[in-house]
């Protein structure tokens, strides 16, 4: 199974901010679309970094609450891991566990084409098992 499949099923819809954005600015839109990152992106649609909730912390943590009036430049993560929509579940999966993070951004001819998740990824790797599991049975009951 690969990236493209899950992209199918959720959509390639994502939610991004400028460079210049403010912490508070990523901090609402957060909020607001119930999501847990942000890609940082040009309006071409290139990946300058992410931003997460955990990035959001830390950078709290450090400096106190002054750190959401900062551009999101100064906060995000700038050595971003992106996928392709050929990669597949067991790759993504992989790169994730590795990396220690849960969204991984989509790029294609090196422009943002969605954002998969770990829910995502878990999602389509449960939905794997349980039709393996069933064409078992359905193997085992004809045999």
């Amino acid at each position: 199974m690969m990236v493209k499949h899950i992209l199918a099923d959720k959509g390639t819809n994502v939610f991004t901010l400028p460079v210049d954005a403010s912490g508070m600015d990523a901090l609402n839109a957060l909020a607001e679309h119930n999501i847990g990152a942000l890609v940082i992106a040009s309006p071409e649609k290139k990946i300058k970094g992410i931003l997460s909730e955990r990035d959001i912390v830390r950078a709290i943590a450090r400096t106190g609450t002054e750190a959401l009036q900062r551009p999101v430049a100064d906060l995000m993560t700038t050595k971003v891991r992106t996928c392709s929509e050929e990669s597949t579940v067991h790759e993504v999966m992989e790169l994730m566990t590795e990396g220690r993070f849960r969204h991984l951004p989509v790029e294609r001819d090196g422009r943002l084409i969605g954002v998969i998740s770990i829910g995502d990824v878990v999602k389509r790797r449960i939905m794997e098992v349980e039709r393996e599991a069933e064409e078992i049975r359905s193997y085992i009951a004809s045999a």
